[in-house]
Protein backbone atom coordinates (compact mmCIF):
# COMPACT_ATOMS: atom_id res chain seq x y z
CA UNK A 1 0.00 0.00 0.00
CA UNK A 2 2.88 2.37 0.83
CA UNK A 3 4.46 1.83 -2.59
CA UNK A 4 1.19 2.66 -4.31
CA UNK A 5 0.89 5.94 -2.38
CA UNK A 6 4.48 6.91 -3.16
CA UNK A 7 4.02 6.27 -6.88
CA UNK A 8 0.74 8.20 -6.89
CA UNK A 9 2.34 11.20 -5.13
CA UNK A 10 5.29 11.20 -7.51
CA UNK A 11 2.96 11.21 -10.51
CA UNK A 12 0.83 14.02 -9.11
CA UNK A 13 3.75 16.32 -8.29
CA UNK A 14 5.80 15.66 -11.46
CA UNK A 15 2.93 15.93 -13.96
CA UNK A 16 3.09 19.74 -14.21
CA UNK A 17 6.88 19.57 -14.74
CA UNK A 18 6.59 17.29 -17.81
CA UNK A 19 3.74 19.28 -19.29
CA UNK A 20 5.48 22.65 -18.92
CA UNK A 21 6.63 24.52 -22.05
CA UNK A 22 10.29 24.09 -21.05
CA UNK A 23 10.14 20.40 -22.11
CA UNK A 24 8.58 21.03 -25.52
CA UNK A 25 10.86 20.52 -28.48
CA UNK A 26 11.78 23.57 -30.46
CA UNK A 27 12.41 23.43 -34.18
CA UNK A 28 15.35 25.63 -35.16
CA UNK A 29 14.39 28.46 -37.43
CA UNK A 30 17.62 28.31 -39.37
CA UNK A 31 19.94 25.38 -39.96
CA UNK A 32 23.40 26.86 -40.35
CA UNK A 33 25.19 23.53 -40.54
CA UNK A 34 23.37 22.44 -43.69
CA UNK A 35 23.78 25.87 -45.26
CA UNK A 36 27.55 25.97 -44.66
CA UNK A 37 28.43 22.38 -45.59
CA UNK A 38 26.03 21.28 -48.34
CA UNK A 39 24.83 24.45 -50.02
CA UNK A 40 27.10 24.52 -53.08
CA UNK A 41 28.13 20.85 -53.23
CA UNK A 42 27.15 18.61 -56.12
CA UNK A 43 26.19 15.19 -54.77
CA UNK A 44 26.13 12.36 -57.31
CA UNK A 45 24.06 9.24 -56.88
CA UNK A 46 25.95 5.93 -57.00
CA UNK A 47 25.83 3.96 -60.25
CA UNK A 48 22.84 1.61 -60.34
CA UNK A 49 23.02 -1.55 -62.43
CA UNK A 50 19.76 -1.81 -64.34
CA UNK A 51 20.84 -4.48 -66.80
CA UNK A 52 19.63 -7.41 -64.72
CA UNK A 53 16.83 -8.31 -62.36
CA UNK A 54 17.81 -8.06 -58.69
CA UNK A 55 14.79 -10.17 -57.73
CA UNK A 56 15.69 -13.10 -59.98
CA UNK A 57 16.19 -16.23 -57.87
CA UNK A 58 17.38 -18.57 -60.60
CA UNK A 59 20.43 -20.45 -59.34
CA UNK A 60 22.36 -23.30 -60.93
CA UNK A 61 24.22 -25.60 -58.50
CA UNK A 62 27.95 -25.73 -59.06
CA UNK A 63 29.56 -28.82 -57.50
CA UNK A 64 33.23 -28.46 -56.56
CA UNK A 65 35.85 -30.30 -54.52
CA UNK A 66 39.16 -29.12 -53.15
CA UNK A 67 42.26 -29.94 -55.20
CA UNK A 68 44.64 -30.67 -52.31
CA UNK A 69 43.64 -32.20 -48.98
CA UNK A 70 43.49 -29.96 -45.90
CA UNK A 71 44.38 -31.76 -42.66
CA UNK A 72 43.92 -28.85 -40.26
CA UNK A 73 43.43 -25.10 -40.23
CA UNK A 74 47.18 -24.81 -39.52
CA UNK A 75 47.88 -25.92 -43.12
CA UNK A 76 46.55 -22.58 -44.40
CA UNK A 77 47.00 -18.87 -43.81
CA UNK A 78 44.59 -16.01 -44.38
CA UNK A 79 44.91 -14.62 -47.90
CA UNK A 80 46.20 -17.90 -49.33
CA UNK A 81 44.81 -18.95 -52.73
CA UNK A 82 43.26 -22.44 -52.79
CA UNK A 83 42.14 -24.34 -55.87
CA UNK A 84 38.87 -26.21 -56.32
CA UNK A 85 37.96 -28.59 -59.16
CA UNK A 86 34.54 -28.51 -60.87
CA UNK A 87 32.92 -31.95 -60.51
CA UNK A 88 29.97 -31.51 -62.89
CA UNK A 89 29.59 -29.28 -65.95
CA UNK A 90 27.20 -26.33 -65.73
CA UNK A 91 24.95 -25.59 -68.70
CA UNK A 92 23.28 -22.31 -69.57
CA UNK A 93 20.94 -22.09 -72.60
CA UNK A 94 22.09 -25.57 -73.72
CA UNK A 95 25.73 -24.43 -73.82
CA UNK A 96 28.50 -25.43 -71.45
CA UNK A 97 29.26 -22.45 -69.22
CA UNK A 98 31.61 -24.19 -66.75
CA UNK A 99 33.28 -27.46 -67.73
CA UNK A 100 33.91 -30.46 -65.52
CA UNK A 101 37.57 -30.43 -64.44
CA UNK A 102 37.92 -26.63 -64.63
CA UNK A 103 39.97 -25.06 -61.84
CA UNK A 104 38.33 -22.46 -59.61
CA UNK A 105 40.55 -20.31 -57.44
CA UNK A 106 39.37 -19.04 -54.06
CA UNK A 107 40.98 -17.09 -51.25
CA UNK A 108 41.11 -18.09 -47.59
CA UNK A 109 39.45 -15.10 -45.94
CA UNK A 110 39.08 -16.25 -42.32
CA UNK A 111 40.53 -19.04 -40.20
CA UNK A 112 38.79 -19.69 -36.88
CA UNK A 113 40.58 -22.08 -34.53
CA UNK A 114 38.69 -24.61 -32.43
CA UNK A 115 37.23 -23.30 -29.19
CA UNK A 116 36.36 -24.51 -25.74
CA UNK A 117 33.20 -26.52 -25.01
CA UNK A 118 33.60 -28.49 -28.25
CA UNK A 119 33.16 -25.57 -30.66
CA UNK A 120 34.76 -26.62 -33.97
CA UNK A 121 37.35 -24.83 -36.07
CA UNK A 122 36.26 -23.38 -39.40
CA UNK A 123 37.72 -21.95 -42.57
CA UNK A 124 35.90 -19.42 -44.76
CA UNK A 125 36.73 -19.27 -48.48
CA UNK A 126 35.66 -16.32 -50.62
CA UNK A 127 36.57 -14.42 -53.81
CA UNK A 128 35.86 -17.34 -56.16
CA UNK A 129 37.35 -16.74 -59.61
CA UNK A 130 35.90 -18.60 -62.57
CA UNK A 131 36.77 -17.83 -66.20
CA UNK A 132 33.88 -16.13 -68.01
CA UNK A 133 31.86 -15.49 -64.83
CA UNK A 134 31.80 -12.23 -62.89
CA UNK A 135 32.39 -12.51 -59.12
CA UNK A 136 28.85 -11.34 -58.30
CA UNK A 137 27.32 -14.34 -60.11
CA UNK A 138 28.73 -17.00 -57.77
CA UNK A 139 28.08 -17.70 -54.10
CA UNK A 140 30.11 -15.25 -52.03
CA UNK A 141 31.53 -17.56 -49.38
CA UNK A 142 32.00 -21.20 -48.47
CA UNK A 143 32.56 -22.15 -44.81
CA UNK A 144 34.00 -25.52 -43.84
CA UNK A 145 33.74 -26.75 -40.24
CA UNK A 146 35.63 -29.28 -38.18
CA UNK A 147 33.95 -31.86 -35.93
CA UNK A 148 31.32 -30.27 -33.69
CA UNK A 149 31.69 -31.81 -30.21
CA UNK A 150 29.12 -29.59 -28.48
CA UNK A 151 26.51 -32.33 -28.92
CA UNK A 152 28.09 -34.43 -26.19
CA UNK A 153 29.92 -31.69 -24.25
CA UNK A 154 26.81 -29.74 -23.17
CA UNK A 155 24.83 -32.79 -21.95
CA UNK A 156 27.94 -33.91 -20.07
CA UNK A 157 28.31 -30.43 -18.57
CA UNK A 158 24.70 -30.48 -17.31
CA UNK A 159 25.04 -34.03 -16.02
CA UNK A 160 28.03 -32.99 -13.90
CA UNK A 161 26.51 -29.82 -12.44
CA UNK A 162 25.33 -31.56 -9.27
CA UNK A 163 29.01 -31.54 -8.24
CA UNK A 164 29.82 -27.79 -8.50
CA UNK A 165 33.34 -27.69 -9.97
CA UNK A 166 33.10 -30.76 -12.21
CA UNK A 167 30.74 -29.20 -14.81
CA UNK A 168 33.35 -26.55 -15.55
CA UNK A 169 35.92 -29.20 -16.46
CA UNK A 170 34.12 -29.74 -19.77
CA UNK A 171 35.18 -26.21 -20.80
CA UNK A 172 38.57 -27.65 -21.73
CA UNK A 173 37.19 -30.04 -24.36
CA UNK A 174 38.05 -28.47 -27.72
CA UNK A 175 36.23 -28.83 -31.02
CA UNK A 176 37.63 -30.70 -33.99
CA UNK A 177 40.12 -29.38 -36.54
CA UNK A 178 39.14 -28.80 -40.16
CA UNK A 179 39.82 -31.81 -42.36
CA UNK A 180 38.78 -31.60 -46.01
CA UNK A 181 39.35 -34.56 -48.31
CA UNK A 182 39.54 -34.29 -52.08
CA UNK A 183 36.41 -36.45 -52.46
CA UNK A 184 34.25 -34.08 -50.34
CA UNK A 185 31.88 -32.21 -52.68
CA UNK A 186 30.66 -28.69 -51.91
CA UNK A 187 27.85 -26.85 -53.65
CA UNK A 188 28.20 -23.25 -54.79
CA UNK A 189 25.45 -21.47 -56.71
CA UNK A 190 25.79 -19.72 -60.06
CA UNK A 191 23.23 -16.96 -60.70
CA UNK A 192 23.22 -16.30 -64.46
CA UNK A 193 21.10 -13.15 -64.34
CA UNK A 194 23.16 -11.41 -61.67
CA UNK A 195 26.23 -9.25 -62.33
Amino acid sequence: MNRFLIILLVLIFTAPVFSSPAFESKIPEEDNLVETTLKDKNIEKPYIHLEYNYEDLEAIPLRVSIKERIKSEKDLYEGQVVEFIVQKSVYENNKVKIRRGDIIKARVSTIITSGMNGIPASIIFDDFKIDGITPGQVTDTLEVFGQDRTYFVFPLKWALTFLPPTGSLTNFIKGGHVRVRTNKIFTLYYHPKWL
